[in-house]
Order: structure tokens, then C-alpha cells, then sequence
């Protein structure tokens, strides 16, 4: 019988498997090996040059700027987005009427792609036809042009806003699950509502609040969204892209695409995984006595 079963477990897990070796370990396996060369893409000739990309990488000032403005995206989007979600799954979460249509239109941005979202916001906020212009010209103010600098870092955060209904959904789970005994019981104590919300609901969220934290910084420092947000949707394109939203995923798609240096780009994209996983053990270092589980994580079954 025990024969059996881990026969069926290994069956039923085996597309998995087979998925994340071929699709995970085998391309991270080649990226890395790619990393170490000077391969191009194109031309058989290249060589293995060891670690000089890497040590090219770690001297290269673009490098650095573009870390620095993803670093300073995941600092003002993560906290914009999960104020804004835990806002909203507030207040959806009361007794109104047509409640369900709400969360439906809150949530619907969420599942739009992102691609069909970059578009979207392009013309919206384009110069010379843009929506957004055209409401400033009702007032008498000229054309703002929105997808350049200053103002580009501006509606990028727009598009992070505008998909927080995901990070909603996701509150409002937690919010439901915190149970009721415990807010009726600070009432009876005279707290006041944002005290029993600061004191009982944000702790027994903290869990929900440091799952969204950590995905929230590992899908912002990754962001492509300036790409379909440039003023030139080309290949080469890419140096198009305003300063200030010329983040490290728009350097290593340059290097690879603009550039054709696949070894150096490879290399990008390691350091980039080495640095989400220190990020993401300093995250839940950091947090480690601030997170209250109704359930022990580490508790022995």
C-alpha cells in the first residue's frame, strides 16, 4: 500500500516536475552558462570569458542608476499598492448595496494584460491625442507631455494603482478571516474604530500584508511596462525610454535585444535573481517578530 501511494504522488506530481526542470532549472542552467561567454545570439563565434561580464557589470555606472531607480519604484509601488488594495477591500468588505458589482468593476483592471494595459495608458496619456490632455485643454492648460520626464515616473505609478484591485482581492480575503469575536470585543472595551482597526485587524493581516510586500517587490523590480509606455514601440526603441523610468529590466532588455549581448545581459538577469533572493530573506528577517499567525508556521505537526 505505501508502495502504491508514493507511485501515485510521483504519477499525479511528475507534470510538475518534468515542467520545472525543463522550464526553471534547465533555462536558469543555460543562462548562467550563457553568462560566462561572449555569445551573441547570432554568430558561432564566441569564446568563454569566465567572469568578465560579471566584473563589467559590477563597474558599469548604468547598471547601478538603473538598480537604483528599481529600487526606488519597489519603495514607492509596493506601499502605494497595498495602502490602496487594503483600502478598498475596507470598504467593499461593509454592508452596501450591489456590493458584488463593486468588487467586480474594483477587481476587472487586474485581469486586463499587462500588455493591453501599457497600450491603454499610451494613448491616454499621449500628447498630441491623449484623453488626459484633452481634459487639460478644457481649462486652458497646455499639453503636458506625459510619457516623458518629469512626468513619466508619474503615470507609471498610475499603472500600478490603477491594477490594485488584485492586491484587494487578496485583503479582503484576510479581512474576512479575521474573526468577528475579537472586533466586538474591542468595542466593548470603547476602542474606537481606528484603533480596533490598527491594533486587531492590522496584525491579524500581517501575514496577508507580508505575502504582498514580498511578491509586490519581486514583480516591481522586474517591471517591463516602461517599454510599452516609450515613445517608440521598436526594438531599438528601447533608448527612447525616459530617464527616469529607465529601470534595470529596460537595461537588461537593451543589452539583449538593442545590443544583441546575450552573455552580459545573462549576467544581469543572475545578479538580479541573487539579489531578489537576499532581499527576500532580509524582508522576512526584518519582519520575523512583527507578523502574528493565528497557527505556528514552524510548529511540528
Amino acid at each position: 500500500m505505501s508502495t502504491r501511494r508514493h507511485r501515485a504522488f510521483y504519477m499525479f506530481a511528475a507534470p510538475w516536475i518534468v515542467g520545472f526542470l525543463l522550464l526553471t532549472i534547465v533555462p536558469m542552467a543555460y543562462a548562467l552558462w550563457l553568462s560566462l561567454t561572449t555569445y551573441d545570439g547570432i554568430s558561432p563565434h564566441w569564446r568563454f570569458i569566465g567572469l568578465a561580464n560579471y566584473r563589467e557589470l559590477f563597474a558599469d555606472p548604468v547598471t547601478w542608476d538603473a538598480l537604483g531607480r528599481a529600487g526606488l519604484f519597489a519603495l514607492t509601488s509596493v506601499p502605494l499598492s497595498i495602502v490602496a488594495g487594503l483600502g478598498l477591500a475596507v470598504l467593499i468588505n461593509r454592508p452596501l448595496r450591489a456590493r458584488a458589482l463593486f468588487r467586480t468593476l474594483l477587481y476587472l483592471p487586474a485581469v486586463v494584460p499587462p500588455v493591453g494595459a501599457g497600450l491603454a495608458f499610451k494613448s491616454l496619456f499621449d500628447q498630441n491625442s491623449g484623453a488626459a490632455n484633452g481634459v487639460l485643454n478644457i481649462f486652458g492648460i497646455d499639453a503636458l507631455g506625459w510619457l516623458a520626464d518629469p512626468y513619466a515616473r508619474y503615470v507609471l505609478l498610475m499603472t500600478v494603482l490603477w491594477t490594485a484591485g488584485n492586491v484587494m482581492i487578496i485583503s479582503l480575503a484576510g479581512l474576512q478571516d479575521v474573526p468577528r469575536e475579537l472586533h466586538e470585543a474591542a468595542r466593548i472595551d470603547g476602542a474606537s474604530a481606528w484603533r480596533t482597526f490598527r491594533s486587531v485587524t492590522v496584525p491579524l493581516l500581517s501575514p496577508v500584508l507580508l505575502f504582498q510586500t514580498v511578491t509586490g517587490v519581486i514583480a516591481s523590480v522586474q517591471t517591463i511596462m516602461p517599454l510599452l509606455l516609450a515613445a517608440e514601440p521598436t526594438t531599438g526603441g528601447v533608448t527612447a525610454i525616459p530617464q527616469s523610468t529607465y529601470m534595470y529590466m529596460m537595461h537588461v532588455f537593451a543589452e539583449y535585444f538593442a545590443l544583441g549581448r546575450y552573455g552580459y545581459a545573462s549576467a544581469l538577469l543572475w545578479v538580479l535573481f541573487v539579489l531578489i533572493l537576499v532581499v527576500t530573506g532580509l524582508i522576512f528577517r526584518f519582519t520575523s517578530g512583527v507578523v502574528f499567525y493565528n497557527v505556528d508556521p514552524e510548529a511540528k505537526k
